[in-house]
């Protein structure tokens, strides 16, 4: 049911996914798919977890085997990819916060925070810095991906190019700290 909904949701928009049109798109009745999930909350909750796990394995199945620069970039485009295959399942993970450590929902992002924090291994952070280089990341390639999923570059200059022009900035940063 949560990867019909995730599919469905990046169709339609996150906003634009109900329980009904879910029920619709999988043959059921609206209140037989409350025997699987709580409700709208509750499905696009799943979603989120699903999503969060899903972005991990491409970021971290990119960078594996990179360090430094090679890395960073392999994870900035598997996380752009994800944002841009999956826009309506990764609209789910932001703003959803965990209900505590044992919360799927926690797992999930934090494999996902790790596998950017081992990009972050081939360049000289600071430990009481790292925190800070993960949101910078997430910044980037979270505002990125989103403008561009949202046809937010409407101007002449190639998006490929913007890209590849903000992971050697984000490297310059990092190298510089």
């Amino acid at each position: 049911m949560v990867a019909a909904g995730a599919a469905l949701a990046d169709e339609v928009g996150l906003a634009g996914l109900t329980m009904g049109l879910l029920a619709e798109r999988v043959g059921v009745r609206t209140p037989s798919l409350y025997k699987h999930v709580g409700g709208q909350e509750d499905l696009n909750r799943r979603i989120a977890v699903l999503a969060l796990g899903e972005a991990a394995d491409a970021v971290g199945a990119a960078v594996r085997g990179y360090a430094g620069r090679d890395a960073l970039a392999a994870a900035a485009r598997a996380f752009r990819a994800f944002v841009l295959e999956h826009p309506g399942r990764y609209a789910a993970t932001i703003g959803v916060a965990p209900s505590g450590p044992d919360d799927p929902l926690a797992a999930a992002g934090q494999r996902l925070l790790d596998a950017f924090t081992a990009v972050l291994r081939g360049y000289e952070i600071e430990e009481s810095d790292v925190d800070h280089a993960l949101r910078m990341l997430r910044s980037l390639c979270h505002g990125f991906a989103t403008l561009q999923s949202a046809n937010g570059f409407q101007w002449s200059a190639d998006i490929d190019e913007s890209f590849e022009w903000l992971i050697a900035f984000a490297d310059r940063g990092l190298r510089a700290r």
